[in-house]
């Protein structure tokens, strides 16, 4: 329990600062790119995260599992058997997407260089995965923390250099954001290449067992697939709201110019001040994921029922008094960003939405653990498809507008959180009031 302590507030006091950084690279981009500009951003990145996901195979979390539950000794044997799945994954995706990208609609808004910028950014993923994986798998959360850190200062740091020193046109100074992204993105593949060799080098005297290749590829592919299942179901979606919230706005009677404007100040934010807190139950699911796992191959239900009460009262005591500070203090936080918005009235709506987040995120962390991606799936499903079936029908009625999409946004994340709990709890045998745990799995 100490190790997993020191791991969440090692990870959770370096996000804390990375989400500062996101916070204030939001406001650059913000200034810097009006609302038009900050609307269309938000709204090709679910489209680059879509094919992130897609490049890394969610080998972090299969390597993670993996290397928390097998002896030490394998581990060499069986990183080298990842870095030769992450190539054919990084070839693959880079082939088919030098196909497919250039017959996206979407990407025919923005300049010519942002396809390119993908193609980069495909083997960086994959290759990342994989070093990120083992790292978080064995604990070391310092290098974890470490990187989540340069990624955002890096950012920050060439948004802020490159907008000072040149002045760009709207559709170069949106390219140049990307490339920022990108770029620290190639930072942080460096920094983590260079720990995971330099850590290889230093246990080549220890005690090493070969594992056959299909036993390796076996163990991944057995988690990263349903895995890469559910984030791709996220990524599409996530990719597809903006254009559904836009086009639901259209309907209700707005110009296409007013519904990207009122999704930039949405997403770009409402968005980045509600899921600031955040910080936290990602860094308890980069933890909970090996812990979790661990516990379950030694039938630790005693730990598991622990585990799960002091996490579910770790995120009641941030998430609430954070979505309180967003719901009275809206007016001026969303100040920050754009004088007299309509974003002070999102950030208030959307309290609900962001505190279940806050437990939907370490619930998902546990059902990795314990073997049930599936469920995990198919509770997104169910509750996304109510989600945006009410974000249509709400949003397109003229006299409700984004208040309707955002209903729809509340009903979908607490189904989910209802889910995983329910799912959770049956799982490891503890009450859905968490007051009277067994010992035993019932």
């Amino acid at each position: 329990m100490k190790l997993f302590y020191r791991g969440v507030i090692l990870l959770a006091i370096a996000a804390f600062i990375g989400e500062s950084l996101e916070l204030v690279i939001n406001i650059v981009l913000a200034r810097e790119l009006g609302e038009t500009g900050l609307g269309l951003y938000m709204s090709i990145l679910p489209t680059i995260m879509l094919i992130a996901v897609l490049a890394s195979m969610e080998l972090p979390i299969s390597i993670s599992k993996f290397v928390a539950e097998k002896d030490k000794r394998y581990h060499r044997s069986m990183l080298f058997q990842a870095i030769g799945i992450a190539t054919v994954i990084a070839l693959l995706f880079l082939v088919i997407s030098l196909i497919v990208v250039p017959q996206i609609p979407v990407f025919d808004q923005y300049h010519p260089y942002v396809k390119l910028l993908v193609y980069i950014l495909i083997p960086i993923i994959s290759f990342s995965s994989v070093f990120r994986g083992y790292f978080m798998g064995s604990q070391q959360m310092g290098k974890i923390a470490i990187s989540n850190f340069l990624r955002r200062a890096l950012q920050l740091l060439l948004l802020v250099i490159v907008y000072q020193l040149f002045q760009f046109e709207h559709e170069v100074a949106l390219l140049v954001a990307l490339c920022t992204l990108i770029a620290s993105e190639f930072v942080v593949f460096a920094y983590m290449a260079t720990m995971f060799f330099i850590q290889l080098r230093s246990e080549r005297l220890h005690d090493h067992a070969s594992l056959d290749g299909a036993t390796v590829r076996k163990g991944l592919m057995s988690v990263s697939l349903p895995m890469t299942g559910v984030r791709i179901f996220h990524s599409v979606t996530f990719a597809v709201k903006p254009f559904l919230i836009k086009y639901a706005l259209v309907n209700a009677g707005l110009t296409e110019a007013m519904a990207t404007a009122q999704f930039g100040k949405l997403a770009g934010v409402a968005f980045s001040i509600g899921f600031f807190p955040a910080f936290i139950a990602h860094s308890l699911l980069i933890v909970l994921i090996p812990t979790v796992a661990e516990a379950y191959a030694k039938q630790d239900y005693q730990k598991l029922q622990q585990l799960l009460i002091q996490v579910m009262k770790l995120t009641l005591g941030y998430g609430l008094p954070s979505v309180l500070i967003f719901y009275f203090f809206a007016e001026p936080l969303t100040g920050l960003f754009f004088k007299n918005s309509p974003a002070v009235v999102y950030l208030q709506l959307l309290v609900p939405y962001f505190l279940f987040h806050f437990f939907v995120i370490p619930l998902q962390a546990y059902l990795i653990g314990l073997g049930m991606v599936k469920d995990a799936l198919l509770h997104a499903v169910w509750s996304t498809f109510i989600s945006f079936l009410l974000m249509y029908f709400l949003g397109s009625n003229p006299s409700l507008q984004m208040h309707g999409i955002i209903i729809g946004m509340n009903t979908g994340v607490v189904l989910l959180t209802l889910m995983h709990y329910m799912t959770v709890c049956h799982k490891i045998g503890i009450p859905l009031t968490l007051r009277t745990p067994t010992l035993t799995k019932i």
